[in-house]
């Protein structure tokens, strides 16, 4: 597959072309673990703690920072399209949606959680691509463990695991 991550900074961060590296290489292991079947593309956009609390405010009424957002282009349910799906001319992938990365939360959240900011922005890239994905931890108790599994599989696989260290 032919899978495309686009990722642009709207924010500082120290190591861009590392944190680049690892959003994309997070969103296409979830692409090949689920065995999307067509070219997917996926924009990510990294921001700071005030865009991502605006964005909160405007699409789900939650006036608080966040750690990352997801917005998808289709319905899916648990890795099943729900609707047709259409390529992209310009790119002949299906766009599934974007993800908005508040990078300094997720730096925070790492400090609190005592693992490297790399896990936690592995963390957050897998759960939103998951959610692109149509799986949701909120819909019910069998759903929010077949999430948690899917996230800490693809974690492990990448050696990105809850002890590692900052």
């Amino acid at each position: 597959m032919n899978h495309q991550i686009n990722i642009g900074f709207d924010t500082a961060v120290e190591d861009e072309q590392a944190v680049a590296e690892l959003v994309r290489t997070c969103a296409l292991r979830v692409l090949e673990s689920e065995d999307v079947p067509f070219d997917a593309e996926i924009d990510v956009t990294v921001v700071d703690a005030d865009a991502i609390r605006e964005m909160n405010a405007e699409y789900r009424d939650k006036d608080a920072v966040t750690d990352v957002l997801s917005f998808p282009m289709y319905e899916f349910y648990n890795g099943e399209p729900q609707e047709e799906l259409e390529c992209e001319p310009d790119s002949g992938c299906v766009m599934l949606g974007d993800m908005i990365l508040c990078y300094t939360r997720a730096c925070e959240q790492a400090a609190a959680f005592g693992h490297s900011p790399a896990r936690e922005c592995g963390y957050l890239t897998t759960h939103s691509v998951l959610h692109l994905l149509g799986y949701d931890h909120e819909r019910n108790d069998a759903d929010t463990r077949l999430m948690r599994g899917k996230e800490e599989d693809n974690l492990a696989f990448l050696g990105l695991t809850r002890d590692t260290e900052v």
